[in-house]
């Protein structure tokens, strides 16, 4: 199976920290929104801009779902947070919310955690 790519705002100084803090723990191919190819822009929602996604061979994540997928793969913690969290009632809308919640005010967020690049990706192509 291929890397996932993790696709991302990376105009987000607190999108491009979140992506760095994932790529610590698992395995991602980060591409941000700037380097998306057509085909890559084909998979993804109308308003892809909206929110993080991750794009596997079989699958294409969005938002909550997307953020909870990453997370699921990074290692034995990463699993289990996703595992608890998901016997919760109403998991899935909650997960949803949530991520909106932190999406619509990431400007908030990035007065206290930020960067300007991402590192690592895995495609070759150079990152902001």
């Amino acid at each position: 199976m291929a890397v996932p790519r993790l696709v991302y705002d990376d105009e987000c100084g607190f999108c491009m920290y979140m992506t760095r803090w994932l790529l610590r723990f698992g395995t991602f191919d980060p591409v941000g929104f700037s380097e998306l190819t057509p085909d890559q822009k084909a998979r993804l929602p109308d308003e892809y801009d909206t929110c993080m996604h991750l794009l596997t061979d079989e699958s294409v994540y969005s938002c909550g779902q997307a953020l909870e997928q990453c997370v699921s793969r990074c290692g034995v913690v990463g699993r289990s947070i996703v595992r608890a969290v998901g016997l919760l009632p109403y998991s899935g809308s909650i997960r949803e919310r949530g991520y909106r919640f932190v999406a619509d005010r990431r400007s908030v967020w990035g007065r206290f955690r930020s960067c300007e690049h991402v590192e690592g990706s895995l495609s070759g192509s150079q990152s902001k």
